[in-house]
């Protein structure tokens, strides 16, 4: 071990130490951005990248049980990803399939699917199913994985649901606009039942949400951190932590 290596651990060490427990959050979304750019930067092809992102995302869950976080919700593909030439597409939908596959079969973390599967591969949702199925019976931390996920779709498919739902019970439209409730909406999105995130992280530095969980993020605090998905660290995640943790958070009191 080299004497930066000695450094980075003690400034870890200081960092986590620093973080009050008290004020820690419950529900962490991560939007996993920046594989492409840095398969790239290396000269390297973009499987090579998704793969090194798909390799991280354990690690970042151990970090967030370390931390006391009780639902996590990782972005691994976008509806708008789905455009993506099928040269890149078929390779990158197995990917996330086997490191879906692989977080189940650790047992330590129940999963949920975020997303419009409807629009995968039957192959792909069937693989993902499985993966969530085997998890029923786990007490851990809650992992949700966004795949085939949009904003917008998200609450469109919840208002549709809402819709068919109540127009199942015989109510009139005229009815249902009466007693329609923001709360109502809130319980036909693909979280349903979770508290909303308290904290979203974006790498590779861009500084947009993409549409990602635009419903749920209305109060949320935002952390954007430079280093691309595969670099992230131990260090930038508790950065965000402490960063967070510093904020006063008034939800509009």
């Amino acid at each position: 071990m080299g004497w930066r290596d000695l450094v980075y651990g003690a400034y870890e060490r200081r960092v986590l130490k620093d973080l009050p427990r008290e004020s820690l959050p419950r529900h962490v979304a991560v939007m996993l951005d920046g594989n492409r750019r840095w398969a790239k930067a290396r000269g390297a092809g973009t499987a090579h990248g998704h793969q090194a992102g798909a390799d991280k995302i354990e690690e970042l869950l151990h970090w967030c049980e370390e931390a006391g976080v009780e639902y996590v919700t990782l972005w691994l593909l976008s509806t708008d990803n789905l455009r993506r030439s099928e040269a890149e597409l078929a390779p990158l939908l197995k990917i996330i399939e086997n490191a879906v596959a692989d977080l189940a079969a650790t047992g330590r973390w129940r999963l949920r699917v975020a997303g419009a599967i409807d629009l995968l591969p039957a192959e792909t949702a069937e693989s993902l199913q499985r993966s969530v199925a085997a998890t029923e019976g786990s007490t851990g931390m809650t992992v949700n994985v966004a795949v085939a996920y949009g904003g917008r779709r998200e609450i469109a498919d919840a208002v549709r649901d809402l819709l068919l739902e109540h127009a199942a019970r015989g109510e009139s439209l005229e009815e249902i606009a009466a007693g329609l409730r923001i709360e109502d909406i809130a319980e036909h999105l693909y979280t349903k039942g979770q508290p909303d995130p308290d904290l979203v992280i974006r790498t590779s530095g861009e500084q947009r949400l993409g549409g990602f969980l635009l419903w749920q993020s209305a109060t949320s605090e935002f952390y954007f951190c430079e280093a691309y998905w595969p670099d992230f660290r131990h260090v930038d995640f508790l950065r965000a932590l402490r960063a967070y943790a510093g904020r006063h958070r008034r939800h509009g009191t």
